[in-house]
């Protein structure tokens, strides 16, 4: 018995001093990106997404309006970020929600859209793919969401918000085709 206690100690302890969890594949401090490593995104044309793009919803007992393309849009106001509670969840396009992407929430665009944020504050500017709804926190100020990622990148996540301009870029999305 003793014999066997070893030959399968002996992976085990390899795979773990390797990197590797006991279900399989790399630990998650192994595949975490750096934030400042992720290239950012190339905006393209995208069918609309099939979740996400009601011509209106409720939430939190305010009623929006989803538009009916994102061209020419172009607004000053808060942004503000989300991470590790979201990671993994569900977003309104139906896609998991990635911290460790270039990806963005807002309450009305079409999605996807893609999306120029620039930190008014510091001048740091990022293409961002809009795949979500929100923020729905404090909606009279904060006009957009940005990944942890997207708010290290534009010095956001020591504030937790900032003054920024949020311009749609092309090509314009529609809600509906």
């Amino acid at each position: 018995m003793e014999r066997l206690e070893r030959l399968i100690l002996i992976p085990v302890v390899l795979a773990a001093v390797g990197g590797c969890t006991l279900v399989g594949g790399p630990s998650p401090d192994a595949t975490v990106p750096s934030p400042e490593g992720v290239p950012e995104g190339r905006p393209q044309a995208e069918p609309a997404s099939r979740g996400g793009n009601m011509a209106e919803y409720e939430q939190s007992g305010r009623r929006y309006r989803v538009l009916d393309s994102s061209s020419g849009y172009d607004e000053r106001g808060v942004a503000s970020w989300y991470g590790e509670a979201f990671h993994g969840r569900p977003t309104s396009s139906g896609e998991p929600f990635d911290m460790h992407a270039l990806s963005a929430a807002h309450r009305t665009l079409p999605l996807p859209a893609w999306v120029r944020v620039t930190n008014l504050s510091n001048g740091r500017s990022l293409l961002l793919r809009v795949n979500d709804r929100g923020p729905f926190a404090d909606p009279g100020r904060r006009i957009i969401d940005v990944s942890y990622s997207a708010a290290v990148r534009l010095g956001i996540v020591e504030t937790g918000t900032a003054p920024v301009r949020v311009q749609a870029v092309e090509p314009w999305q529609s809600r509906v085709r």
